[in-house]
């Protein structure tokens, strides 16, 4: 089975328990700032099904959950896309494009080239580390300054520009293991921004870009949705993610309001030493 998928090749049947394990580790990790391409690739392997299309695909399931949530949102920003904003402020459809620019065009120029040289859990556990790292470092720096989260900028003072530079953080999300929603926090940590701006922004921006990914992934590799097992599968993972992003989005924004992003500086730290432990025993393949 894992030839035939390794080859593009449909699995015999039904794996139920693959498709919801899948789907449940997408959805709970797809939002928080560890990873959830890195955790899938782990997950995928310890089933020995690595199937980078699956992977992408269930993320339909994920983001859609964000559009439920955020849609009344999205909505009002469309109603008011050709008003005059308020006096420094930006539309926020106009910032989701900005942000979600670079990494778009950059993902798909070395989408090949990914796949081939960076799906693996050595890379994973080396990237989990540093974005721990770097997670820490910034609340560090934050907390030396002496800032709160009062003193911090909300939404509603983003600039395109910084959008854009959020952006290009974002394209350090396409090595996996770095997470999407880190790279776009820390670009927004960088700038002044609250941490739940960070958060809430990386979000919307996963609009574009994941919704994208997915189609460009499914475009590639049609079986996945021509029916047969392997779509059953696609269809229950995306299910699981979908619900189990929408439990975790809330108490994650809230979790932001009173807490610092260091315990997840910490998990990732932690995850990628074990992984990296794991595959120099040989316990997991590189």
């Amino acid at each position: 089975m894992t030839e035939l998928l390794a080859q593009g090749g449909p699995p015999a049947h039904v794996d139920w328990w693959y498709a919801s394990v899948m789907g449940l580790v997408e959805g709970l990790t797809e939002f928080l700032p560890v990873s959830s391409t890195g955790h899938l690739i782990v997950t995928s392997a310890l089933f020995q099904r690595p199937d980078p299309a699956f992977e992408v695909g269930i993320q339909f399931g994920a983001i859609t959950a964000i559009l439920v949530l955020y849609g009344g949102r999205i909505l009002g920003s469309l109603r008011t896309l050709l008003r005059r904003q308020p006096s420094g402020q930006v539309n926020l459809l106009f910032l989701i494009v900005a942000a979600a620019t670079a990494p778009a065009v950059i993902g798909l120029l070395c989408e090949d080239w990914i796949d081939s040289h960076l799906f693996n859990n050595y890379t994973v556990a080396v990237a989990l580390v540093v974005g721990g790292v770097v997670l820490i470092a910034l609340e560090w720096w934050q907390r030396r300054a002496g800032k709160t989260e009062a003193d911090l900028r909300p939404m509603e003072g983003m600039s395109l520009r910084q959008a854009f530079v959020i952006g290009l953080f974002q394209c350090l999300a396409l090595v996996p293991g770095t997470s999407r929603s880190a790279a776009t926090i820390a670009g927004a940590l960088v700038l002044g921004f609250q941490r739940t701006v960070a958060a809430e922004f990386s979000f919307l921006v996963g609009l574009p870009l994941l919704y994208g990914a997915c189609g460009v992934k499914l475009l590639g590799k049609p079986e996945v949705l021509a029916g047969g097992p392997r779509t059953v599968e696609f269809a229950v993972g995306s299910a699981v993610a979908f619900l189990s992003a929408l439990l975790v989005v809330g108490p994650f924004v809230r979790f932001l309001r009173r807490h610092t992003f260091v315990p997840f500086g910490v998990y990732r730290i932690i995850a990628g030493a074990l992984l990296l432990a794991l595959v120099r025993a040989g316990v997991v393949s590189g």
